[in-house]
């Protein structure tokens, strides 16, 4: 039995364990469906699949600050989690799947999946590290990050900045201090590493090779030496993005077919005062702004030139755009380019910088660090070839099916 675990604080999770449930679901196999609970929890209603929620449940103040403590984003002392509350999510995960017969546990970021495995004796599958592994610190591809865990990187140059990080995610014991501590409790493996703090025991690669500039081959065949546990292994499967099962809305649709350049921002796990900073460095455009929905409440935002919206099918917005503007989750990352659109990414932590800089390598964004927003949104905007640059990779994704080859993977493990 399969067990898909979304962290509900994210809608970029949810929507990716819905596409593979999806997939799951056309190869006929036995799926359950767990979570924390959060804000995004609704999708898997809408989407008319059962769910189990473990433990006391995420309420929106609880998901807000886990997401503001998330790795790259919080303190690196600590995990995320209190360790009462690990301790909680470990024992109701693990009493789960025993009580389900559950092999399989195939989470997105629910990372206290990789404790309650140990007690349960269950395998366990991940896809949240997205093109943040192994293979790609080895090739040193990682960028200088635009927000440095580390404040002396701030001030090194960019080759410096560039070889320091992709040296150190292995070395790095960064937010796994707590779940080692809650580890060593319960007698079961520990978390050595950041690194390792991403992976599973199978840790699917969601990105076609080309763009991550690693063969698959190169990906199946690395093998796990200091700082992560023995056995970890990794499959490149392509993309792996949202496709929600919802229209625009009329007066989306209406804001949309109106003449003129218009701009997406797309910016849903993230602060309310960074949106609203974005769109106010965004309105000096001669351009029209449609802000998708976030769990903040910024409709005050609304003018003739500015639409804010709900939580959006941003595979049918963004091709009727002529900029995406996000903070460069791989997700919506992905969606970008497989609608053969522009994207003009504002990281708030390395595993963002890496997405863009992947598709800025090939001609399809740019990454905003020190320079003016609005700078570069008008010189993207003037600049036809970031256009034809995402429709090339758009021609690579239309090649690969990574829901379904995600699901394959998974199966395989049975």
């Amino acid at each position: 039995m399969i067990c898909l675990l979304p962290h509900c604080a994210y809608l970029s999770e949810t929507s990716r364990m819905l596409e593979l449930h999806r997939a799951l679901t056309e190869l006929g196999l036995e799926i359950r469906v767990a979570t924390h609970g959060g804000p995004h929890e609704r999708l898997l209603a809408e989407a008319g699949i059962e769910y189990d929620v473990l433990g006391p449940g995420l309420s929106p103040a609880r998901a807000a600050a886990f997401v503001g403590s998330a790795v790259g984003l919080g303190d690196p002392r600590q995990s995320m989690y209190d360790d009462d509350e690990l301790r909680t999510y470990v024992a109701a995960e693990a009493e789960y799947f025993r009580a389900h017969r559950i092999t399989i546990a195939v989470t997105g970021f629910t990372l206290t999946t990789l404790l309650s495995s140990r007690l349960a004796g269950v395998q366990v599958i991940t896809e949240h590290a997205g093109s943040f592994v192994p293979p790609v610190f080895e090739h040193r591809l990682l960028p200088a990050p635009t927000h440095p865990v580390d404040p002396r990187l701030q001030r090194a140059p960019d080759w410096l900045a560039r070889f320091l990080i992709n040296r150190t995610p292995n070395r790095f014991p960064g937010y796994t201090s707590g779940f080692n501590r809650v580890a060593d409790e319960l007698g079961v493996e520990g978390v050595p590493s950041l690194a390792a703090l991403l992976l599973g025991d199978l840790s699917l690669v969601p990105e076609s090779p080309e763009v991550l500039g690693v063969s698959a081959a190169e990906v199946a065949t690395w093998k796990p030496g200091k700082g992560y546990r023995p056995g970890s292994r990794l499959r490149t499967v392509g993309p792996l993005f949202a496709q929600l099962n919802r229209s625009i809305p009329p007066e989306v649709q209406k804001f949309l077919d109106r003449p003129g350049p218009t701009i997406y921002l797309a910016m849903t796990s993230t602060p309310a005062d960074q949106v609203r900073q974005a769109v106010a460095d965004l309105s000096r455009l001669d351009a029209r702004i449609l802000v998708a929905g976030t769990i903040h409440t910024l409709a005050d935002l609304t003018t003739d030139q500015i639409q804010v919206a709900g939580v959006l099918p941003s595979h049918l917005a963004m091709p009727q755009v002529d900029l995406a503007v996000t903070t460069g989750g791989q997700g919506s990352v992905q969606t970008a380019m497989a609608t053969g659109t522009p994207l003009l990414g504002i990281p708030l932590h390395i595993e963002q910088d890496l997405n863009i800089a992947l598709v800025e390598r090939l001609g399809a964004a740019r990454r905003a660090r020190s320079t003016n927003l609005a700078d570069l949104a008008t010189q993207m905007l003037a600049n036809p070839t970031h256009r034809e640059s995402a429709e090339r990779i758009q021609k690579l994704y239309t090649a690969i099916d990574g829901p379904a080859e995600a699901a394959k993977a998974i199966a395989q493990q049975l």
